[in-house]
């Protein structure tokens, strides 16, 4: 009695089953650095969103909106006054630093949209680091890598 059974053995299933896993773990390993790598632009293109935000909504409701950073806490907020709720809070992840460079970390935009104060402050990350420098004049600003 001659039965002719097509399939795999335990043994090649098993062998299959270690290759792919092989192939996917080697996978994670090289998308991990990417992740970071996006992880620091959404932070970046978020902030400058925030930051555009506050501009035109200091100019479209003619008041100075003032941009504060605390590092220490993680957090930027931009307010009208002290008394007022924030128009916007955001906290960052603790592998965010900023830190002051030419201007402090708090400056206004005023209701034409310029600035009050003018410079640049560093953001460090794990890998790189930013610089944001606002410019004087219309309120302008712009992030390069160092």
């Amino acid at each position: 009695m001659s039965q002719n059974q097509k399939g795999f053995t335990l043994i090649e299933s098993l062998l299959v089953l270690s290759i792919f896993m092989i192939i996917s773990s080697i996978t994670v390993f090289y998308l991990k650095p990417q992740h970071s790598v996006i992880e620091d632009e959404a932070f970046l293109t978020q902030l400058q969103a925030d930051l555009l935000y506050a501009q035109q909504y200091a100019i479209s409701h003619q008041y100075e909106v003032t941009v504060v950073f605390m590092p220490d806490q993680y957090l930027y907020f931009m307010r009208l006054r002290p008394d007022l709720p924030r128009i916007i809070e955001r906290k960052y992840s603790t592998k965010y630093t900023v830190r002051e460079g030419t201007i402090p970390l708090s400056y206004k935009y005023l209701s034409d949209g310029n600035v009050n104060k003018f410079g640049t402050f560093f953001i460090y990350t794990e890998k790189k680091t930013y610089r944001l420098t606002v410019l004087i004049g219309k309120g302008r600003f712009y992030v390069t890598e160092q």
